[in-house]
């Protein structure tokens, strides 16, 4: 029994700067606070809402411009992150940012109405160089195929996990045209395309549709209007400035490496039109 005037140090408790009477109505009390500081709060999973989704509603895909020590000294020590990073040699996928967390990946951008990406996106970057200079058209280094297969089955293991729609499978590129450049044009999209992973223009479709455009060329709103309605974020304008023409070269790079110069032509504006008009 404890008496009322009894207190922690009477107890043998570690002596605390000042006394504490207790009596019976204190007990409850003391045993509730205690155990609320050693105990995890309880929280019943046992219902399960049928109406949810992933909140990783975008992948974006990106090159280091980096080795990889550097590249994983930059992730891992500076102020931008990724969820993975896929080493090229030996072909290695590194998590580096758990897919519930938010990774500093995307910065300013937009793509299909959404905009600054971090919150709502997984972040893929891969180990390779690219080209240091400029003009971009020039030569390219090549992705290894193995490390290909790596991100290939990255890709895909994340897309059926989160249920990521193809047009939400991006480039850093796509999501920030005027910044970026990656993946680059030596990137494997058409891959991708061939697993079901992103959307592609059918080809004999884009064949059927070019002659019309080779007759007649739309005017660069046309061109501004089709790139919007496929996810860029591109003012109406009507005029080929340096933004359309960036944004152009970003979409040509991605649906046709073999040129992309930026300039408008039939064969653009037929990939264009079916991608937006399948």
């Amino acid at each position: 029994m404890v008496h009322q005037g009894m207190t922690w140090q009477h107890r043998g408790m570690r002596k605390l700067p000042f006394t504490f009477p207790l009596s019976p109505f204190t007990l409850p009390f003391i045993a509730a606070l205690l155990l609320a500081g050693c105990t995890a709060l309880p929280i019943d999973t046992t219902y399960t809402a049928r109406y949810q989704a992933s909140r990783a509603e975008f992948l974006v895909i990106h090159y280091t411009h980096q080795d990889f020590p550097t590249a994983l000294k930059t992730l891992t020590e500076q102020k931008v992150s990724s969820h993975y990073l896929v080493r090229d040699d030996p072909p290695t996928i590194y998590r580096l940012v758990d897919e519930n967390r938010t990774a500093w990946h995307a910065g300013v951008s937009s793509w299909r109405g959404y905009t600054f990406l971090n919150a709502r996106s997984i972040g893929i970057e891969i180990v390779y160089i690219g080209r240091e200079e400029e003009p971009l058209q020039g030569h390219w280094n090549e992705y290894p195929a193995a490390q290909v297969e790596m991100v290939v089955k990255l890709v895909k293991d994340i897309v059926e996990r989160h249920k990521i729609p193809k047009e939400n499978v991006v480039g850093h590129s796509d999501i920030a045209p005027l910044r970026k450049m990656d993946p680059g044009p030596k990137f494997p999209w058409k891959r991708l395309a061939d697993e079901g992973l992103i959307a592609w223009p059918e080809p004999t479709e884009v064949a059927r549709r070019l002659p019309a455009f080779e007759v007649q060329l739309p005017d660069v709103l046309w061109f501004q209007d089709r790139l919007a309605k496929h996810g860029f974020g591109i003012a109406q304008s009507g005029e080929l400035d340096a933004a359309t023409k960036r944004t152009l070269m970003v979409f040509q790079m991605k649906y046709r490496p073999a040129r992309f110069d930026g300039i408008p032509d039939a064969e653009t504006a037929a990939i264009l039109d079916v991608l937006v008009n399948p």
